[in-house]
């Protein structure tokens, strides 16, 4: 249920509505102006700190970052609600390093605990490696918002998609055919090429990649349920993989609700990525 409502709303969702504010617009482009520019534009690069620098924060960066304050607070002051703007996110940047900082420790138990010989042993050590990529990825997006940290962000975490499915493909059929199995990675490999390659060498497609990932995740969930429930008798701990996809697809939700952050830092996004922080210790019981 929950995927398929995120497929009912791919279509509606888009980058941050605040970003596209005339009001916000309108001081982004009188501040470039005013402040990017020949002696002004010396000066800031002159006062800038050096870990601004470092980050490759520039002038219309902090004209951005100006104006959207200035405009969170013509809309608080005038009774609108407040829309969602692109940047930085500490909220969720801390949320995804604490993300993957779960993924990595329990990395380290399941080496300590599970032999080298394990047929599943590389399968899911890669499969951590993955997902610790695309924790990475997400906790520099939600630090510095450029259009390379937004795809590094968005594809990675599409390659997790695609190598649950293939992990699941590897426990449920590719130890008995592992012949199939490679042939079916191959696939998903020539998959994510063609995702990456459609929305990298044209206009970045916010819907399709909504409604590509949901569809991954809908194969991902009922491939995953349909083992599951055929092997709970033999296998009575399957309720923890029951209990991860379920919640891993209903938490995704919570991307649909759009309120102004708690303190403004605490959004539906960040509630999101720290909801999912237990979920990995399960994941890996």
């Amino acid at each position: 249920m929950a995927p398929l409502l995120v497929l009912l709303l791919a279509g509606v969702v888009s980058a941050s509505r605040g970003d596209r504010e005339p009001v916000y617009r309108e001081c982004v482009s009188a501040c470039e102006q005013r402040n990017c520019t020949g002696i002004r534009l010396l000066d800031f690069r002159a006062e800038q700190p050096l870990y601004m620098r470092l980050t490759g924060w520039v002038c219309l960066d902090d004209c951005r970052y100006q104006c959207m304050w200035d405009t969170v607070s013509f809309y608080v002051k005038e009774g609108y609600s407040v829309p969602q703007f692109h940047g930085k996110e500490p909220a969720s940047a801390l949320a995804s390093f604490l993300n993957g900082l779960a993924n990595l420790m329990m990395l380290q138990r399941y080496r300590a605990s599970v032999p080298a010989s394990c047929p599943m042993y590389h399968t899911c050590l890669t499969f951590a490696m993955v997902s610790i990529n695309a924790w990475f990825w997400s906790t520099i997006f939600h630090t510095r918002d450029t259009a390379i940290t937004e795809k590094m962000d968005y594809f990675c975490a599409s390659a997790v998609i695609l190598h649950s499915i293939y992990l699941c493909c590897m426990r449920t059929l590719g130890l008995r055919y592992p012949s199939f199995a490679t042939a079916f990675g191959a696939v998903l490999v020539v998959l994510f090429a063609c995702h990456v390659s459609y929305l990298t060498l044209g206009r970045f497609d916010y819907s399709y990649n909504m409604l590509a990932n949901a569809s991954f995740g809908m194969i991902n969930l009922g491939w995953w349920l349909a083992w599951c429930l055929k092997r709970r008798s033999h296998q009575p701990y399957l309720w923890k993989c029951v209990l991860v996809v379920v919640l891993l697809q209903s938490l995704a939700l919570l991307e649909l609700l759009d309120f102004p952050p708690v303190c403004w830092v605490l959004d539906a996004h960040a509630l999101w990525h720290f909801s999912t922080i237990p979920l990995n210790v399960l994941f890996y019981r």
